[in-house]
């Protein structure tokens, strides 16, 4: 399903960055630390109809990924703009190719990716869920839970998330935070939809542990191995019951494919802001929809910029289990949005306004800025 018809071009001026810290309700913690502020890098294109809006998901140190804040803030100021400067007027659809040449840097790319298609689209009066493809104005919402004190303090905090109307827990695992935890959750609250992730904390020494998951009848465990390990993927599918899950593994359409060309995965996590951008995340979506591998929109802890694109794009036909795309206040208690998304009978509506649909709160987003730079043609 390509997209039906481009957005508009535009004569873009330049690109303004910001780099915000803002709270969590929560500490968050998963096999690769513990998170307690978000920082992020807000994008903001600017053109001569109006401006955009994009968010580039790196943290702060390079532990989930090889990408991290001051490196997004440099390859965007120093080359990813300039790239994109050189055109007179610009395509959302010209953008992959315009940046091809320069290797990697996923994040930034769709961050700024996402500002272009934001200005693009209001200036069309189209939104993003339009644009994309949407069948749906409202997604099922589910929602990650990070490691808990013990298993028991684990329960309390999937009790609160069950009481707010999320429709699928996902827990985090590590080893030695696993059985224990995810049996407690199943036997806590019988047959509701229950995933883990491991986000890479286990090897392949590890199957026997990772297949006593099996007897927990979970939707599916989301990518137990290190990301470059799809051999070894696909040999831990085959020794588990429980459907295997990528998500790290998927940087782009090319490596959704050789993952299912090896048997690696019968699930994929699909999100936008790692693998390049939102036109590379329809590419997969569509790859996996034609060979019957369903797929779901992960989450990195968005603002209300990336949590409303990321509805839009969980409304496409193709995502057939819930995703992380849940409320604002599971993370913020103040988000960057004049309307932050919120849970309405487990769901999220799909915004319908145009571009992405959200506007910016200026206060807050001052309040949180802690870094600023203009870049102009």
């Amino acid at each position: 399903m390509p997209i039906a018809s481009p957005a508009a071009s535009v004569a873009l001026e330049g690109f303004e960055l910001r780099v915000l810290h803002l709270p969590l309700v929560s500490p968050f913690t998963t096999s690769f630390g513990t998170e307690t502020e978000r920082e992020v890098i807000i994008a903001r294109a600017l053109t001569g109809d109006g401006d955009g809006w994009g968010e580039i998901v790196t943290q702060r140190e390079p532990t989930y990924s090889s990408e991290y804040t001051q490196g997004a803030w440099d390859v965007a100021r120093r080359f990813l703009i300039p790239a994109l400067l050189k055109p007179r007027t610009l395509a959302p659809e010209d953008i992959p190719g315009l940046l091809e040449p320069l290797i990697g840097h996923r994040m930034a790319k769709a961050g700024l990716e996402l500002a272009v298609l934001d200005a693009a689209l209001r200036a069309q009066g189209r939104s993003l869920g339009q644009y994309l493809g949407a069948e749906h104005d409202r997604v099922p919402s589910g929602v990650s839970v990070g490691i808990q004190r013990d298993p028991g303090a684990l329960v309390d905090t999937v009790a609160g998330y069950l009481d707010e109307g999320y429709v699928r827990i996902k827990i985090k695992i590590k080893p030695g935070r696993d059985i224990a935890d995810t049996a407690a959750v199943r036997d806590a609250f019988g047959g509701i939809p229950l995933q883990v992730d491991a986000n890479s904390a286990y090897t392949l020494a590890d199957a026997a542990t990772l297949a006593e998951l099996d007897r927990f009848d979970l939707l599916l465990v989301e990518q137990p191995l290190q990301e470059d390990d799809l051999v070894d993927h696909a040999t831990l599918a085959r020794q588990l019951r429980t459907p295997v899950c990528l998500d790290e593994s998927i940087t782009s359409a090319k490596a959704a494919a050789d993952a299912l060309a090896l048997g690696a995965a019968s699930v994929i996590n699909i999100k936008a802001g790692r693998i390049g951008g939102y036109l590379e995340a329809v590419r997969v979506h569509d790859l996996c929809r034609d060979a019957g591998i369903p797929v779901w929109c992960g989450g990195m802890l968005e603002t209300g910029i990336g949590r409303a694109a990321n509805a839009a794009l969980a409304a496409l036909p193709g995502f057939t289990l819930p995703g992380d795309v849940s409320a604002s206040n599971r993370f913020y208690t103040r988000d960057i949005v004049t309307e932050p998304a919120v849970l309405e009978d487990g769901h999220l509506r799909v915004p319908t306004g145009h571009g992405i649909g959200v506007e910016i709160d200026p206060a807050a987003l001052e309040d949180f800025t802690v870094a600023r730079e203009l870049i102009r043609r």
